[in-house]
């Protein structure tokens, strides 16, 4: 296989889908890869689609994300070089580029922190922002001086910021978190997608492999009192909202009545996940058994109700995986008792039509991927699903 390169030409539509993990062609060589591990394929097939995500030229522009360019294939030919070595030297190469692409998005995060006006979610996210290259980076270079600059530059955003005599986390972005969902003035997101979750998660994962700066266990501390400050104990079971408007902060309470679908993007799913990686590195029981009982509690059938769609992102997928991986570290085996009737529903979600034109998060490719956990109950970690943030 080439090695392949950064684009220095305008790309085709074709070109660009075919490196996004959010189309179906990169989406397919994790799943094949995945299957080459357990057996369930093999790797003639794997390579076959390995080589279709990187026959194109790559793009390292600096809107390349963990979910499209050189980090979404420098992901792929990592989850396939770890039990392949003919995808090393390819992996390698990228690695150079995520580096070149990191430094330049590092000062662009540099130069609007000092000119103090609000992040959005482009420069910090899981999906296109620099919590996402950081997931990359603990997999590709843990020990590296590159990463210690991510982790410095996310734990720099956790501090806060006073405006307009308002005192907001560094992450705090004045759009919408959805078109159709608007929020005046801005939002706190929570969300392990986009929000503080996913800062949750990345540090913490970053922290149980001794990947560390100073400041990191006080950042994992501020992000832990967030969601102290905004858990929601009611009758139906711990939850937190999905985002806080510049209204729920003036009145100290959430306009969200109740506890929405237990996704793995923004729901209590992801949170509970992200909650229990915090308790694991720093060593915290009383948040572990918040976090557990969480997970546990929004995986009976009132909450797996709102569900209505097999994918990873906001359906049955992501929540089996992200329960599977809780599962793992739990304290008691309440998370994994719920996993065969998990794994049922997911199968019968998987029954459902899905747009092939989707990828990872939406279309089959993560539907399957999280079904081949289910089948042989073993996942590989760090496995394909450390680019959702939970192992």
């Amino acid at each position: 296989m080439n090695s392949p390169a950064p684009a220095p030409v305008k790309l085709t539509e074709h070109e660009t889908a075919s490196q996004s993990l959010t189309k179906p062609t990169a989406a397919a060589a994790l799943l094949h890869i995945e299957r080459a591990f357990t057996g369930t394929g093999d790797w003639k097939i794997a390579h076959a689609h390995i080589r279709q995500a990187t026959a194109s030229p790559i793009d390292s522009a600096p809107h390349a994300g963990l979910y499209y360019g050189a980090p979404a294939i420098a992901f792929v030919l990592h989850t396939a070089s770890t039990g392949n070595p003919r995808y090393q030297a390819a992996a390698r190469t990228l690695d150079k580029h995520v580096a070149r692409l990191t430094q330049r998005r590092l000062a662009t995060a540099a130069e609007r922190m000092r000119r103090r006006v609000p992040a959005a979610f482009a420069e910090y996210d899981l999906f296109r922002g620099l919590t996402g290259i950081g997931a990359l980076l603990l997999l590709r270079a843990p020990g590296s001086d590159l990463l210690g600059a991510v982790l410095t530059y996310l734990t720099a955003l956790t501090r806060p910021r006073r405006v307009d005599g308002v005192e907001l986390p560094g992450w705090w972005v004045d759009h919408d978190p959805d078109p159709l969902l608007p929020t005046p003035g801005g939002h706190i997101n929570l969300g392990l997608a986009h929000g503080a979750a996913g800062l949750l998660a990345l540090l913490s994962l970053a922290s149980l492999r001794d990947c560390s700066v100073p400041g990191q266990r006080d950042a994992i501390e501020a992000l832990d009192r967030w969601f102290d400050r905004w858990r929601q104990d009611t009758a139906e079971g711990t939850w937190w909202p999905q985002w806080i408007t510049g209204d729920d902060l003036r009145t100290g309470r959430t306009a969200q009545t109740g506890p929405g679908r237990p996704s793995w993007c923004y729901g209590t799913a992801g949170i509970a996940r992200a909650q229990q990686l915090a308790s694991l590195a720093t060593d915290d029981p009383v948040r572990r058994g918040v976090a557990e009982k969480a997970m546990a509690e929004c995986l009976t059938g009132q909450h797996l109700a709102k569900i209505t769609d097999p994918g990873l992102c906001h359906g049955m997928a992501g929540v089996y995986q992200t329960a599977y991986r809780a599962s793992l570290d739990a304290a008691t085996p309440v998370i994994g008792h719920r996993l065969p009737a998990l794994a049922a529903a997911l199968t019968q979600h998987a029954a459902a039509d899905l747009d092939d034109a989707e990828g990872l998060l939406d279309g089959p490719a993560g539907v399957s991927l999280a079904l081949e956990t289910a089948r042989h109950t073993t996942a590989r970690r760090p496995g394909w699903d450390a680019c959702l943030l939970i192992a």
